[in-house]
């Protein structure tokens, strides 16, 4: 095991993640502040999400035969183009070609190449047994980093404004600071060791990068992009926008709310190594996924702003124990050559279904539906969760 890389590899998803966390709670009130209409920023949600997958694709495909570590500095690139573009323009065409080109995360959440690549590259440095729990880890302190890169976007645009920035100049400084910390990326990358590089094979790949797994690898997108396209109805952009909607709260609030709920989504997905060892990863998935998908419906019934909160948070303690398994699963039921292009099919799959809701929840809020994105997305996610477990509960990883 190369602990350097490992480490490496930890710490640009706390970079990331901090970036995408800082700039998601005021993403949506900064577009607002620029001018756009609440259709227009759930169309540039939808399109900063084809954007990524459109990139993802090609880049995650390419990367176990060009090479993971290229690849990744290629995605920190498009980073800092993005939010470069964002913070310089209100032309909403221009704000398309960022969106669309760029590396941008609307929800706090993984987009981009990065995360696919990375997690081939960690099955490969550690042994099967140890990889759900090096994925609880890595998504433990990812939640960690963006529950501070919310507080932290979220107290500094209310400073600003404080100190007499205007709202729309206060957040285009969270703009280039998410700009930042892609060039610090860039940097990070460049220490990667051949080591984290994918493994030769003598299988000719398809187009898509895959060889042995391709029909496994299919089935899990289909059903990763209908969870994806529930959990696009409720981006943490889209919530905060909600909270600020219905109860007024302000940046700073939004930036604390979500810093607990991040907190706890991270420990809830620690937790998850521990379940899986014991009902095996499928089952820590669904019935795990279920009763969280149940708090989110009973967010918007709330009926004061307290126990809205109440339910939220409730729901990030249980939201995440789904994540390191369906990563784990994923990396552990495809050929090892393979492992980049079927986490970055996987991850474009979500991409795509996700790219498609934000639109929808636009026009919802636009229509004064301001419950229905939590409604539609408990629900689909639970058909999903249904699916999940009659498709593949007899496919055990091979350590199972």
């Amino acid at each position: 095991m190369s602990l350097k890389d490992v480490r490496l590899l930890f710490a640009t998803r706390i970079a990331r993640l901090f970036a995408y966390g800082f700039l998601s709670v005021v993403l949506a009130l900064y577009l607002a502040e620029a001018g756009l209409t609440e259709n227009r920023i759930g169309l540039l949600l939808t399109l900063t999400l084809i954007g990524d997958t459109i990139i993802s694709l090609a880049i995650t495909t390419t990367a176990d035969r060009i090479g993971r570590k290229a690849m990744l500095l290629v995605g920190a690139g498009l980073m800092i183009f993005a939010g470069i573009l964002f913070a310089l323009t209100r032309n909403f065409l221009l704000l398309v070609i960022a969106a669309t080109i760029g590396v941008i995360s609307p929800s706090g959440n993984e987009v981009g190449p990065f995360l696919s690549i990375e997690q081939a590259a960690l099955s490969q440095l550690v042994s099967a047994e140890r990889r759900t729990q090096i994925f609880a880890w890595y998504n433990l302190c990812g939640s960690f980093a963006t529950a501070l890169g919310a507080l932290a976007g979220g107290i500094l645009a209310q400073s600003l404004q404080g100190a007499g920035m205007s709202s729309l100049n206060s957040y285009r400084i969270i703009v280039l600071v998410y700009s930042a910390m892609g060039a610090l990326l860039t940097l990070m990358f460049a220490w990667l060791s051949p080591a984290a590089e994918a493994p030769a094979t003598t299988a000719p790949p398809n187009r898509l990068g895959l060889h042995r797994s391709r029909r496994i690898v299919l089935r899990l997108s289909a059903l990763f992009t209908l969870d994806a396209f529930a959990g696009g109805l409720i981006l943490q952009s889209i919530v905060a926008y909600w909270f600020h909607l219905r109860y007024g709260v302000q940046p700073a609030a939004l930036g604390g709310i979500f810093f607990g709920g991040n907190i706890l989504a991270g420990v809830s997905a620690l937790s998850a190594t521990w379940l899986a060892k014991r009902i095996g990863l499928i089952n820590t998935m669904v019935f795990t996924h279920i009763p969280s998908n149940v708090l989110l419906i009973l967010v918007p019934l709330m009926p004061n702003l307290s126990l809205a909160i109440a339910m939220l948070l409730l729901r990030f303690s249980i939201s995440q124990m789904d994540v390191p398994t369906r990563q784990s699963y994923t990396m552990a039921v495809v050929d090892p050559s393979e492992r980049s292009a079927a986490g970055g099919i996987t991850a474009v799959a979500r991409s795509a279904g996700a790219s498609l809701a934000p639109a929808f929840a636009g026009s919802l809020l636009s229509a004064s539906l301001f419950s229905a994105p939590f409604f539609l997305a408990g629900g689909l996610k639970i058909v999903y969760d249904l699916l999940l477990y009659r498709s593949f509960r007899s496919l055990r990883a091979p350590e199972e």
